[in-house]
């Protein structure tokens, strides 16, 4: 049964449905890319989504080092494992199991994340998430969040929700977020209960599925699947025979054009030349 219902609204339909494609990063960091891959290179503001999960250190043990960022924010979400973040700024941290790191690279950051385990379970997700053309060259930010700071409200029929950014039933995220709005949800829900939430019109939305399987309307997604949703303002997700886990997210398109190579997103590849120039120079 239902555990979350919306009075008088148009709920959103599944567009389209990606699955996630295996793909190396970093120093040979095994994941599955879902965003920023042939077929959906974006879903504005959003520029790439990842999930890493494995339990065997060979698939991530070298981690990502030193590497530069410019023109987006960087969100990482740890779910198991342990990784350790260093830049050229002098600051450190160390993202552990339930904790996220939302990284806003403004006008330029070098730095690396490397695993503090050599096998066990690493799982989690990065998501990218584009920053206006006003905003691109601003000073670099952390938000550190730690797992007891990321609110976590129990529903009716033992439905779970953490609201890292945006605001469920008037609590909200954990994340001071900016001009995008971003929602970023992580539910979990037992077999055949529900979870509805409010959208705005005119944000892009997805969800993913992490485990498990949900129906969005009359359509099903599966584990490592992505539904791009269309107009509407809700969604709702229905868990299947074996439960579900799923990450909700969305935001306000930027509408701004999108110049990409690498670890730079800016607004024109001119810009994208200054960047490597930038970079090259020791300048970020």
């Amino acid at each position: 049964m239902s555990t979350q219902t919306l009075e008088k609204t148009t709920a959103r339909k599944i567009e389209r449905t990606f699955k996630a494609m295996p793909t190396s990063d970093g120093a040979g960091v095994k994941l599955n890319r879902v965003i920023g891959r042939a077929g959906l290179p974006d879903l504005d503001p959003f520029l790439l989504l990842d999930e890493f999960r494995s339990e065997d250190g060979a698939d991530y043990i070298a981690g990502f080092p030193d590497h530069p960022h410019r023109g987006f924010e960087t969100v990482t979400y740890m779910l198991a494992g342990r990784m350790r973040h260093g830049d050229n700024k002098g600051n450190v941290g160390l993202l552990g199991p339930g904790s996220v790191q939302w990284m806003t690279a403004g006008r330029g950051i070098v730095h690396s994340e490397m695993p503090e385990q050599e096998d066990g379970l690493m799982q989690g997700f990065q998501l990218w998430v584009n920053l206006p053309a006003k905003d691109k060259m601003t000073e670099p930010r952390y938000q550190d969040i730690d797992p007891r700071d990321i609110p976590t409200l129990d529903l009716a029929g033992g439905v779970k929700v953490k609201v890292i950014a945006g605001d469920v039933n008037g609590t909200k995220g954990a994340v001071d977020t900016g001009v995008t709005e971003p929602t970023y949800l992580d539910v979990v829900l037992p077999a055949g209960q529900s979870f509805a939430h409010p959208v705005k019109l005119g944000h892009n939305a997805f969800v993913y599925v992490y485990d498990g399987s949900v129906a969005v309307g009359d359509q099903t997604l599966v584990k490592t699947e992505l539904g791009v949703l269309g107009e509407g303002d809700n969604v709702e997700v229905v868990a299947g025979d074996a439960g579900a886990k799923v990450l909700i997210v969305a935001g306000k398109p930027l509408g701004e054009p999108v110049a990409r190579h690498g670890p730079f997103v800016m607004n024109t590849m001119a810009e994208i030349r200054q960047a490597a120039e930038d970079y090259l120079a020791g300048k970020f």
